[in-house]
């Protein structure tokens, strides 16, 4: 079949960002807003009580404001993300913005309306029928206004996070806008990328020679502007922890867990199994760099493909690699390739490789359609296509979440990429078992091999950098050569220093550091990595897989993270036997690489 590789945004708001129906659509979400927060400052529960529908008529209202705008928001992002020099953009998002804020701010009071109720009134309020799918919700919203300071402080910190904690992620965005990197093509002509051509040129171009140039200038286009973007991610972490010691801690640790409905002593265990596990990584990657011509791997090198002989790796076009997901998924389950198949046909995907648009990929849903929007950049390559089957994974989970209430479909960002990973490992798989010759293999399972190098490796060292950053940062501002070295020393302790080359400037490069509403975003793709492995060793046994998995992922939002893998699963997270049986299968095609490529050495 043939596809269009653009994104259809015009049937969520038509006219682009000027849209008439997305300004009256704000419009109407103001006026909610305003009606919304007027019944919340007359609320009675003892006048409401003891059927309570006027709180439960707050609740539906809510959750529509909230979904209404979680709609404008996509929309937005998905025109700013087309085009990162579109000036046009940023008013419009500031508009969305404002609103979100006051969203907060009525949240939050609504939050502190539950604080309100005696416990014999909310426990009468949970009984009512139309309050019975939301009692996790409630719960949790009120243990969280617990915390809270009084309503007019509350409002007040969100305004100034306007300008502050948003407005520093934002100017993140505006800085890479400018990013340039002169350079050449493969051959010899000069060119300038931008920083998401670049990006791509460094993890995925198959020549080593031209990788390594990169790296350098790569990391000189960052050094040109690294006191702005320190400024940007000092500021915006100072915002962050004094909104923390507002509300009584200092532990920059504790509301990321709670985000991700996490234990400490969860998170602490993936890291001792992570840690346990480095040395066949670590083997796999010389091995790696041998293929390549080299005695050690750069850092250039760790995601790059391998090339062994005369073997050409396989392009995908876009409609080959659409097909071929669509296959695979229907092997697994048949409604995770429906949705696919729903989602190439009708345009969700923004996969075309072009200047200006925004560097890497994401899956945005749209609540109120049920539909999502897929943002990324295709090139051709394995890792691409499953890049697409990553991000339909995560639009299979919210799918299968529609007709739940809005609150129910607030499901945490480790338990999202739980989705993502497995759908990924799907196609990873299925391109290395049609492999046709030993060569061909060798390359895919080094493909594959890109997602447990880089949970365990890549992304411990970003962890690492951003907990000692964290700590830092509350005693000083840090320099951009305090914040290089940082990051340097966390990647040669993440490595366990077997690199010829890192990337101290990574700290400038990466996203993640400077995203405003998901504090430490990276810890939850090593958990939805490894959760993901020992659900896939399960359904791979299992004859009635596909309705387990889709119960497991619509309780996503509906129980903390160790509640549901022991509902589902039966385990213990806090332990480290589940971990280990997905480890055990990363080992497995670590041994299968090492014997392959032993032979093709010799």
């Amino acid at each position: 079949m043939t596809y269009k590789m653009n994104w259809d945004l015009e049937s969520i708001f038509a006219g682009g960002i000027h849209s008439s129906a997305l300004n009256q659509r704000l419009t109407t979400l103001a006026e909610q807003l305003t009606t919304f927060q007027s019944q919340l400052t007359a609320y009675d529960a003892g006048k409401d009580a003891p059927r309570y529908p006027a709180f439960s008529q707050l609740t539906d209202t809510l959750q529509k404001i909230e979904a209404g705008l979680l709609q404008a928001d996509v929309f937005v992002t998905g025109q700013a993300s087309d085009d990162i020099t579109n000036a046009d953009v940023k008013p419009v998002a500031a508009r969305v913005q404002q609103l979100e804020a006051q969203a907060d701010i009525a949240e939050t009071a609504y939050k502190q309306l539950l604080v309100n109720f005696t416990d014999t009134q909310f426990q009468q309020l949970l009984a009512q029928p139309q309050m019975q799918a939301l009692t996790f919700n409630l719960t949790e919203f009120r243990q969280q206004g617990q915390e809270l300071l009084p309503p007019a402080q509350e409002a007040l910190i969100t305004q100034l996070n306007i300008d502050g904690l948003k407005a520093w992620s934002s100017h993140y965005d505006s800085l890479v806008a400018t990013i340039q990197v002169p350079f050449h093509d493969a051959d010899g002509n000069s060119v300038t990328l931008s920083a998401g051509q670049a990006d791509n040129q460094l993890l995925g171009n198959p020549d080593p020679q031209y990788r390594a140039e990169l790296l350098p200038q790569w990391e000189a286009a960052w050094a040109e502007k690294e006191d702005l973007f320190a400024d940007t991610l000092n500021h915006l972490a100072g915002a962050r922890l004094t909104d923390y010691r507002a509300h009584g801690t200092t532990d920059f640790l504790k509301r990321p867990l709670e985000m991700n409905r996490l234990k400490p002593a969860t998170l602490k265990t993936i890291w001792q199994v992570v840690d346990a596990h480095k040395q066949p990584l670590l083997a796999y990657l010389q091995r790696k760099a041998e293929l390549m011509g080299k005695s050690r791997a750069g850092w250039e090198d760790v995601e790059a493909p391998i090339h062994v002989g005369d073997f050409k790796p396989h392009t995908f076009t876009y409609d080959e690699a659409a097909d071929f997901i669509v296959k695979q998924f229907g092997a697994f389950s048949p409604k995770m390739a429906q949705l696919a198949q729903y989602a190439f046909d009708h345009q969700w995907i923004e996969a075309e490789d072009r200047p200006n648009k925004q560097p890497g990929g994401y899956m945005e849903s749209l609540p109120e359609t049920g539909e999502s929007r897929i943002f990324l950049t295709f090139t051709g390559s394995a890792n691409d296509a499953s890049t697409i089957a990553h991000e339909l994974g995560h639009a299979f989970h919210s799918s299968v979440m529609t007709d739940l209430p809005f609150f129910r479909q607030d499901y945490a960002m480790n338990v999202a990429e739980t989705a993502s990973t497995f759908a990924e490992m799907i196609v990873a798989d299925a391109n290395v078992r049609e492999a046709k010759t030993d060569a061909e293999k060798l390359t895919l399972i080094d493909a594959k091999m890109v997602n447990p190098l880089a949970m365990f490796l890549n992304i411990h060292a970003r962890f690492l950098f951003e907990t000692r950053f964290y700590d830092a940062r509350q005693d000083h501002l840090l320099t951009a050569e305090e914040l290089d070295n940082m990051m340097l020393q966390a990647q040669k302790d993440a490595f366990n220093n077997s690199l010829s080359s890192y990337s101290p400037h990574f700290w400038a490069t990466k996203l993640h550091f400077y995203i405003d509403d998901v504090p430490f975003y990276n810890f939850p793709y090593v958990f939805g990595y490894l959760f993901s492995l020992g659900i896939y060793a399960r359904a791979q046994q299992s004859g009635d897989f596909e309705d387990q998995y889709i119960a497991l992922l619509r309780d996503t939002a509906n129980m903390s993270t160790e509640d549901l893998a022991q509902k589902h699963l039966g385990v213990d997270l806090t332990q480290p036997d589940f971990w280990e049986q997905g480890v055990a299968l990363i080992e497995k095609d670590i041994d299968d690489f090492m014997q392959l490529s032993e032979t093709l050495l010799n």
